[in-house]
């Protein structure tokens, strides 16, 4: 995985654990086909939520960062994009910040039980974000879908 490897304990992000962070933040690109195939599964967008293929369910990092703000997690997640120690979230308030209807599609595309998900997703994404940010700051849409390419 590259970029990736190291950024979970364990150092192992399974293919299903990479659909689910590509469905949060790059779109239909890692749905589990190649993106120049055509995807049944992910045709219609969440009616409620960007544009899948305009930077995954949230709007890319920018945006699950948003969520996260906006659910009062905001210093769990600039500890993530931030220099220091990344801060733990707890699967609920994952669940909670983004919400059940993108959890209900991420669950979807993987295959993976709910909570299971939030499970793996709360333990990634400290050091999936953190990884995806090394300065400090949260880069462009088209840079983020190219590490999950490499």
């Amino acid at each position: 995985m590259g970029l990736f490897d190291n950024a979970v304990p364990g150092g192992n992000i399974t293919k299903p654990l990479m659909i689910a962070l590509g469905a949060l933040l790059v779109g239909k690109m890692l749905s589990g086909r190649s993106a120049d195939q055509p995807d049944q599964q992910t045709q219609a967008p969440a009616p409620t939520e960007a544009n899948p293929g305009d930077g995954g369910l949230l709007g890319g990092l920018g945006g699950l960062l948003g969520k996260l703000r906006d659910a009062g997690h905001g210093n769990v997640a600039d500890s993530w994009v931030g220099t220091g120690q990344n801060q733990s979230i707890n699967a609920n308030d994952l669940g909670a910040a983004l919400g059940p209807q993108v959890i209900h599609e991420i669950a979807q595309r993987t295959g993976m039980d709910e909570q299971e998900l939030l499970k793996q997703l709360s333990t990634a994404l400290p050091g999936i974000v953190d990884r995806l940010t090394p300065n400090g700051q949260v880069p462009q849409q088209h840079q983020v879908a190219s590490a999950f390419n490499s």
